[in-house]
């Protein structure tokens, strides 16, 4: 049962953990774009391209290669936190993962596609990766109840799609599957996967001509 703040009879940190757990995965995915300008500087981006592999597919294990250590950080912070009061529903902690594998491989390929965009300026790349990350980060109710927010906020947080991949988390943490959150979660998990992908694929594939 959620009140007024949003937290209801939840713990509080059953309820900030799923926040937390998607933050971690923001900012891991976001190092593909790091890792790739550093491979551009030293030249071994040329010769990825050179390879008989497609380019979605490069995009694809790029993203997945750095959405991998999240998974385990997630669950090492999960697991610390059970002894702290946190209750832990195994089953749905898993469809949590993949849902945010799904999300995670969509918003990886953007800082990768924003890479290839801002060739040789990294300081550009860095300034528009942080202008969107913050603002998408606090719009989505990850650290605060957007219950307890202004009117406006509340309006411009329908439009970001981390607000439904929080909500989901939150709804799985809380072991309940059937809440409606959760579908509206895997709908923005999957148009941020498809979108990203479209993106990156289309970014690598004209930065290979």
């Amino acid at each position: 049962m959620v009140g007024d703040d949003g937290i209801g009879d939840a713990s509080a940190l059953q309820w900030f953990l799923p926040g937390a757990v998607v933050m971690i995965c923001v900012f891991g995915t976001g190092m593909t774009g790091s890792n790739l300008q550093y491979e551009m500087q030293t030249g071994s981006y040329e010769r990825i391209l050179a390879s008989p592999l497609s380019r979605g597919s490069i995009l694809t294990g790029r993203a997945l290669r750095e959405f991998a250590p999240l998974v385990v950080q997630a669950l090492v912070i999960t697991l610390v936190a059970v002894p702290l009061g946190v209750t832990l529903h195994l089953a749905h902690g898993l469809v949590g993962i993949v849902l945010l594998g799904v999300f995670g491989i969509g918003l990886g390929a953007l800082p990768y596609a924003l890479a290839i965009a801002t060739r040789g300026k990294e300081w550009l790349f860095w300034s528009v990766q942080q202008s969107l990350t913050f603002p998408l980060l606090l719009l989505s109710g990850m650290m605060l109840p957007l219950e307890t927010g202004p009117d406006w906020m509340r309006a411009v947080a329908r439009f970001n799609p981390l607000t439904y991949v929080v909500e989901a988390e939150r709804a799985l943490f809380m072991g309940d599957l059937a809440s409606p959150a959760v579908l509206w979660g895997a709908v923005a998990a999957a148009l941020t996967c498809v979108a990203g992908l479209a993106i990156g694929i289309r970014t690598i594939r004209r930065s290979a001509r």
